[in-house]
């Protein structure tokens, strides 16, 4: 006897699974909030960018316009205290107190003197314990050096007679261009070259030529003078060493 197995097929039918209608109009107004939020960030950021472009910087004219001239009463100044202020003098011996040398020891050197020859007599500082002595740093490029040496010329009889040695210092340059400057002016006092690298300048506190330097009988620096010398600064300078320019 056959035996036919009948199995009965259970075909279970299902409904997709879809989103409820209210979930998804819920997260559309979303997206369409924060679009409208981005959006008008981006906008106010672009209208501030573009606020910024078109607005003139605003800066202050030292243009000298004579348009500009005349009473300003808008000055925020006007009618209020005026603010207090501590400033130094300019005058001829204000850069004497910034000398880093200022009362204190010179230092030593050892220098040769112009000459033809280039070998000329070597000069020490210490040759001239005891003796207050002067020394100029010039070139004979720098203009007010120029100014300057006429002056330094004439000087030299009355200082000579107080027993002041006055030692110009040549700064680095070519021998002959110093030489034919002291002969131009007629520069008869000692004269010596500095070296190569201009080591005595800067030992002395030189930053500009010419610069004259001021040392008392015991070797300390009691003034120095920036700029062309003049007989003011001179007469001002050799009081501090106790001594006249008038002789």
């Amino acid at each position: 006897m056959d035996t036919k197995d009948t199995t009965t097929n259970n075909i279970e039918t299902r409904e997709p699974v879809t989103e409820p209608v209210a979930l998804k109009q819920h997260s559309r107004k979303r997206n369409i909030t924060i679009f409208v939020i981005v959006s008008i960030l981006n906008a106010a950021l672009l209208a501030l960018l573009w606020t910024q472009l078109l607005t003139p910087a605003h800066t202050t004219t030292l243009v000298d316009d004579p348009s500009l001239t005349g009473d300003v009463s808008a000055s925020p100044l006007l009618g209020k205290q005026a603010p207090d202020f501590t400033l130094p003098m300019l005058d001829d011996s204000s850069a004497n107190n910034a000398h880093p040398l200022l009362h204190r020891q010179v230092p030593a050197f050892m220098l040769g003197m112009l000459n033809e020859s280039g070998t000329g007599k070597q000069i020490h500082l210490s040759d001239y314990k005891g003796t207050p002595v002067i020394m100029n740093f010039w070139a004979s490029w720098c203009a007010p050096c120029t100014q300057e040496a006429p002056f330094m010329a004439k000087s030299w009889t009355t200082l000579q007679a107080q027993g002041v040695v006055l030692i110009g210092v040549d700064g680095a340059e070519p021998m002959s261009n110093a030489l034919t400057f002291t002969k131009k002016y007629g520069l008869t006092y000692t004269n010596v070259r500095d070296t190569i690298n201009g080591a005595t300048a800067i030992a002395y506190g030189v930053t500009s030529f010419p610069e004259t330097v001021f040392i008392n009988g015991q070797g300390v620096v009691v003034a120095k003078w920036q700029g062309a010398l003049n007989e003011k600064g001179l007469q001002l300078e050799l009081a501090k060493m106790g001594l006249s320019s008038k002789g």
